[in-house]
């Protein structure tokens, strides 16, 4: 699998890129800013990249408008990024376009490698992988709107871990209950929130982005 790292921070990106090759990653370009990852973006053949949001000459916002800018040329570029805080307008907006393979996580998470890795492989599939602490502001600041009101608490957490991008299996392993009723939970979510069987859309990344309209 090909990635393209983009962190600014020297130690980090050669940690990010040591900790990928060692999982049978090929990291074809690591670079340390938006100018440089956009031109990798263009010319390389690449299956995800890992974009940090704060990369030079401002340290706002350019390696998440870069990569929004590439998955506008090339819908559907798994992205993940990575953050030192939960900024809730780039995480919106990164969703916003509801194709999925986009992932949010804060940089304290690689330290669990295997939990980071799997992230970068979901997100290269094409699933949607959020950090828990940015699920939580992001559930929170949607909480006044009409669609929250229709879930349980239950259909909220399971909604939650969902977002997370874990699999029914998994969130039933870690809500101990049957996989079978998590599958109810989920059908109750999908028909809350106005989503009918579909052939071309995802309903989870649905539900989820259904959670972060304003």
């Amino acid at each position: 699998m090909r990635v393209v790292i983009a962190e600014d921070l020297a130690l980090l990106r050669d940690g990010l890129t040591r900790l990928l090759e060692a999982n049978d990653f090929t990291v074809v370009a690591a670079v340390d800013n938006a100018p440089s990852l956009a031109k990798a973006l263009r010319e390389v053949d690449v299956d995800v990249a890992v974009v940090d949001v704060r990369m030079p000459p401002t340290f706002t916002d350019e390696g998440l408008r870069t990569a929004i800018e590439a998955r506008a040329a090339r819908p559907g570029l798994p992205v993940l990024v990575l953050s030192q805080y939960v900024e809730q307008l780039y995480a919106r907006e990164l969703l916003s376009s509801g194709e999925g393979a986009v992932g949010y996580l804060l940089k304290d998470r690689v330290a669990d490698v295997e939990r980071f890795v799997d992230a970068v492989r979901q997100v290269a599939a094409g699933g949607t992988v959020l950090d828990p602490e940015v699920v939580s502001v992001l559930l929170s600041k949607a909480a006044a709107n009409r669609p929250v009101d229709r879930l349980t608490d239950r259909e909220r957490e399971v909604l939650g871990l969902m977002a997370e991008g874990r699999s029914n299996a998994a969130i039933a392993a870690r809500l101990f209950v049957t996989e079978k009723a998590i599958a109810k939970h989920t059908n109750s979510i999908f028909a809350k929130l106005d989503l009918p069987v579909s052939e071309d859309d995802n309903r989870r990344v649905l539900a989820v982005l259904a959670y972060l309209q304003d």
